[in-house]
């Protein structure tokens, strides 16, 4: 029983049917990707010393039976068609035939790849879509779209497509618009899974889009979010920074504490960094505004220790001084008003010697 069950499978891989390890027939290259309208070739080799004669049926320049032969190249000149199949076959000496087919994917790259957008400029927090629309290309069921961002790839697409001959197909990218984005360019890139990773398209540079430019529109936002409390003293130099990111651009309006306001009112502050040799503490405000909001900062400014720990000591060493001066007053000036170095030994209008 097992004997007739090895026969009846041999006998089935020998009669026409798709070829088995008995029928020992090898086609290189083992599949085909060509372009349309392009040339390609192939070999069928047979193994087998039975081998009565070979042949090549196909829709196009198809080979007939060659007698006597166990390798029989087959080659197209130009592409015709979208579809082919074409297949080996080896005859044997005992009236069986095996055949093998050679799996060809006829391509085509798209005519063109472009960008259409809903909106030029969008505000933050927006949502807006760009479509990607790839012209005449096949087979579709092959492709896939990728969308990038700078070098960072934010969406993939692929299709469900039976056809293989050319159709045009579209992707559509949603994104929701971040100040982050202001400036990114975005483009679409087909591709057609064809090749292995590390061979890629026979030539020719990838097929991608015109790169998307994307403008954000958002209100000012500092740099540096906090109020900020400093230390002057008094005749040096302070920065005081209040740069804001915004689109547009933000403008800037300084003001000033009450006693400064009639001095500082005589030219005005529009640029965001202000350094001066502060004279007096106080609150100085600062607003960056556009069309898109406005944002308002505080630098509370104090008197730096330093200065009024000088200050005091200088008030110090003149009290000091002048208690000092008293007490030598006191110490040293005689009964009359005259100053003597000798208080205690000298008496005025004594005589000091014999006349």
């Amino acid at each position: 029983m097992v004997w007739s069950f090895f026969f009846f499978g041999l006998l089935i891989a020998c009669t026409g049917n798709p070829a088995s390890a008995s029928c020992s027939l090898q086609i290189s290259p083992p599949r085909v990707v060509v372009r349309f309208g392009d040339s390609f070739s192939a070999n069928c080799t047979s193994s087998s010393d039975q081998t009565n004669g070979m042949g090549w049926e196909s829709t196009h320049q198809g080979v007939d039976l060659t007698q006597g032969v166990t390798s029989l190249p087959f080659k197209i000149d130009s592409v015709p068609e979208w579809k082919m199949e074409p297949m080996c076959y080896v005859n044997s000496r005992d009236g069986d035939q095996c055949t093998k087919t050679l799996p060809v994917t006829v391509y085509k790259m798209p005519d063109s790849v472009s960008l259409n957008y809903s909106l030029t400029k969008v505000e933050e927090g927006q949502k807006y879509y760009i479509q990607c629309d790839i012209a005449n290309v096949a087979p579709a069921r092959n492709l896939s779209v990728l969308w990038l961002k700078g070098n960072t790839i934010i969406k993939l697409e692929t299709f469900n497509e039976s056809s293989l001959s050319p159709v045009s197909k579209s992707s559509v990218l949603t994104l929701t618009a971040h100040r982050d984005d202001d400036g990114a360019e975005i483009w679409c890139e087909p591709k057609l899974n064809l090749w292995p990773e590390e061979q890629g398209p026979p030539s020719g540079p990838p097929v991608r889009s015109v790169k998307h430019n994307l403008t954000v529109l958002y209100p000012p936002t500092f740099n540096k979010l906090e109020d900020e409390t400093l230390e002057m003293t008094v005749g040096e130099n302070m920065t005081l920074n209040c740069n804001a990111k915004g689109n547009p651009p933000p403008s800037y309006r300084w003001e000033f504490p009450k006693f400064t306001k009639e001095w500082r009112d005589k030219e005005e502050v529009i640029e965001p960094i202000l350094t001066l040799p502060f004279e007096l503490p106080g609150v100085y405000t600062c607003t960056a505004y556009s069309n898109r909001g406005n944002v308002t900062k505080y630098f509370n400014i104090s008197e730096a220790p330093r200065s009024r720990t000088t200050f005091g000591v200088m008030v110090g060493v003149g009290v000091a001084v002048g208690v000092l001066l008293l007490i030598a007053g006191a110490y040293f000036v005689a009964p009359n008003g005259t100053f003597s170095f000798n208080k205690g030994g000298y008496q005025p209008g004594t005589p000091s010697g014999p006349v």
